[in-house]
C-alpha cells in the first residue's frame, strides 16, 4: 500500500525589486526651487529627453548644428532668464542655472550654445549697453529671432585678455574702425550679432561693440575644423579689416575691461552649472549601464568595484551642486564676487573631469563609442574646463581673495 504523500501549494516566486532608476539630484537640491521655477526646469528636461536626445548624438559626430531643434527652443520661454524688462524671461540666477544644468545633463554643445548666447552676448548688452541698445537688441535676442556671439579670446590672447588684446578700435567722428582677430567664439559661424571687444588706441582701454555680422563690410568669419569637444557647437575664427562700426553700435557701459569681467563674473557661474550637468549626464549613463550590463552571470553594478566608481561620482556631483546652489544663494544676497565665481568653475569642472573619466572607465570599450553616451561628455568636459578661463586662472583669482596678494600681472 502506497503511503499517502502530502501535498504542499507552491509559492508563488518571488519577484525582484525594482532597481532605482538613474537620479543624480542625490540631496534634492532641485526642491530648493519655487513651484513656478521647478515647472520651467520639467519643461526644459522634457524637451532635452524628447526632442533633443534623440538628435544630439548625430549631430555631434557630423560636427553639425541642430538647426531644427530653435523652434522648439523658442517656446520654452528661455531667452533672457535672470534679465528682467526688454520681452527677457526674468527669473533668478538659479532658474538660469538649473535650466543650464539640466540642457547640459543630456548636452554640453546645447548647453554651451545657450550659454554663449544668452549669457555672454545678451549679458554684454544687458549688462554694459544703453537703454536704447537695450531695447533694441534684447527683445529680438530674446525671442531667438537674432543669435548672438561674444568676441573676446584671439588667436594668441587668451589669458591675457584683460591687458593684451591684439584688436583694435580707432575712433573717426562718429566711427570706430575695428581691426584684428578672434578665436573660438562659439555661434560666430552662422549667429546674426557678435560683441566685440577692442583695445581703444586712444586710450588703451578695452571697449565692447556691437556688429552685425551679415550686413557688416570687412567682417569675415571661418569655422574651426577637427574639433574633439563640444562638436556640436560652431566655434568661428573671425577675422576683421577695417570694419566700421557706428558709435551708437559701441556698449556705452563697456569702457574698460572691468566692465567686461562683469559679464564673464556671470558666465564663469553658469559653466560651473554646465559642467554639473555634464557630470550628472555622464553618472546617469553610467549607471543605466551597469544596471544591464551583465558580467560572471550578474549585472556589473553589483560589483563592489563598480559601486565604488558610482559612490565617488555621486559624491562629486552632490558636492558641486552644494556648491553652485550656495553660489546662487550670494547671488541673491548682493554678495557674489569674482572669487566666489572662479572658485566654483574651477572646482566643478575639475569634479567634473574626474566624473566622466570614471564614466568611461566604467563602460570598457562601450566608453568611447558616441552611441553610448558617455564619450560625448568625456570629451566634451575639455572645452569646459578650458574657457571661460583656465583652471590655473581661476585658482590665481581665489589665491588672491585670500591671500591679499596677486600672482599676475
Amino acid at each position: 500500500m502506497t503511503p499517502a504523500v502530502a501535498t504542499v501549494a507552491a509559492k508563488p516566486a518571488k519577484q525582484p525589486k525594482p532597481l532605482p532608476a538613474p537620479n543624480s539630484d542625490f540631496y534634492e537640491l532641485y526642491e530648493t526651487l519655487s513651484a513656478e521655477e521647478l515647472a520651467i526646469v520639467k519643461r526644459v528636461r522634457a524637451f532635452m529627453e524628447t526632442k533633443a536626445a534623440p538628435l544630439v548624438t548625430k549631430y555631434w559626430v557630423d560636427d553639425a548644428f541642430p538647426f531644427e531643434l530653435l523652434p522648439a527652443v523658442k517656446e520654452l520661454g528661455i531667452g533672457g532668464l535672470a534679465m528682467h524688462g526688454y520681452g527677457c524671461a526674468g527669473g533668478s540666477l538659479a532658474l538660469l542655472g538649473f535650466v543650464l544644468m539640466e540642457i547640459a545633463r543630456v548636452d554640453p554643445s546645447f548647453a554651451t550654445f545657450i550659454g554663449v548666447h544668452v549669457g555672454l552676448a545678451m549679458g554684454s548688452i544687458y549688462i554694459d549697453g544703453s537703454e536704447e541698445q537695450k531695447q533694441k537688441w534684447l527683445p529680438p535676442m530674446a525671442r531667438f529671432e537674432k543669435i548672438g556671439c561674444f568676441g573676446l579670446t584671439e588667436p594668441l590672447v587668451g589669458s591675457g585678455a584683460s591687458g593684451g588684446l591684439t584688436t583694435t578700435a580707432k575712433r573717426e567722428g562718429d566711427t570706430w574702425i575695428l581691426n584684428g582677430e578672434k578665436r573660438w567664439i562659439g555661434n560666430a559661424p552662422w549667429c546674426d550679432v557678435s560683441i566685440i571687444w577692442a583695445r581703444d588706441l586712444a586710450d588703451n582701454q578695452v571697449k565692447g561693440f556691437i556688429v552685425e555680422n551679415k550686413t557688416t563690410p570687412g567682417f569675415s568669419v571661418e569655422k574651426i575644423e577637427h574639433k574633439i569637444a563640444l562638436k556640436m557647437v560652431q566655434n568661428g575664427h573671425i577675422t576683421l579689416k577695417d570694419v566700421r562700426v557706428p558709435e551708437a553700435n559701441r556698449l556705452q557701459g563697456g569702457n574698460s575691461f572691468r566692465d567686461t569681467a562683469k559679464v564673464l563674473k556671470m558666465t564663469r557661474y553658469a559653466v560651473a552649472w554646465m559642467a554639473t550637468g555634464c557630470a550628472m549626464g555622464a553618472y546617469e549613463a553610467a549607471l543605466k549601464y551597469a544596471q544591464q550590463r551583465l558580467q560572471f552571470g550578474k549585472p556589473i553594478g553589483s560589483f563592489q568595484l563598480v559601486q565604488d566608481l558610482l559612490a565617488r561620482m555621486i559624491a562629486n556631483i552632490t558636492a558641486s551642486q552644494c556648491l553652485i546652489v550656495r553660489q546662487a544663494q550670494l547671488h541673491a544676497e548682493g554678495k557674489l564676487t569674482d572669487a566666489h565665481a572662479a572658485l566654483a568653475k574651477a572646482f566643478a569642472t575639475s569634479k567634473c573631469r574626474e566624473t566622466v573619466a570614471w564614466a568611461r572607465e566604467l563602460l570598457g570599450g562601450n566608453g568611447i563609442v558616441a552611441d553610448y553616451n558617455v564619450a560625448r561628455f568625456f570629451a566634451d568636459c575639455e572645452a569646459l574646463y578650458s574657457y571661460e578661463g583656465t583652471f590655473q586662472m581661476q585658482n590665481l583669482i581665489v589665491g588672491k581673495a585670500i591671500t591679499g596678494f596677486g600672482a599676475f600681472a
